[in-house]
């Protein structure tokens, strides 16, 4: 998906698209439009629902001293603090883009992190750990 395609009172009349190549390098994901496939589909209506996209550039992490790693995340010590004290990371940030069941498992754990960080009264649950990796049948 490229771009929304209004129809001049604001409302979307179409999505242009294009096919796209994708290809590895240095661990990343490198999307390239192929020329010549681009095309608009008439819509009235868009709905949403992106995944494995990862996260963008943040000038934040520079200002944090937050450096990424090579997949483009941002690695966590075993608390889910970064190497920033009291600057934590969960989810794409942290595993890259992957499953949202992991951004939701991920974040719940810093979330318990993050409330022991602040002296929270109690623990919360903390359902995976920073090294946590799926499961894989062998």
């Amino acid at each position: 998906m490229q771009e929304f395609v209004d129809d001049g009172t604001g409302a979307v009349r179409a999505v242009r698209i294009a096919e796209v190549s994708v290809e590895k390098r240095d661990g990343r994901r490198i999307v390239t439009v192929v020329p010549g496939t681009e095309r608009e589909l008439p819509a009235d209506l868009v709905l949403l629902a992106i995944g494995f996209e990862g996260t963008e550039e943040q000038p934040l992490l520079a200002q944090l001293g937050v450096a990424r790693n090579a997949r483009g995340a941002v690695d966590s010590r075993s608390d889910w603090q970064t190497e920033a004290d009291g600057v934590f990371v969960a989810g794409d940030m942290h595993r890259g883009a992957s499953l949202i069941v992991w951004a939701i498992a991920e974040g719940r754990a810093a979330a318990a992190a993050i409330h022991t960080y602040l002296d929270g009264v109690g623990v919360l649950p903390a359902p995976v750990h920073p090294a946590s990796r799926p499961l894989a049948a062998h």
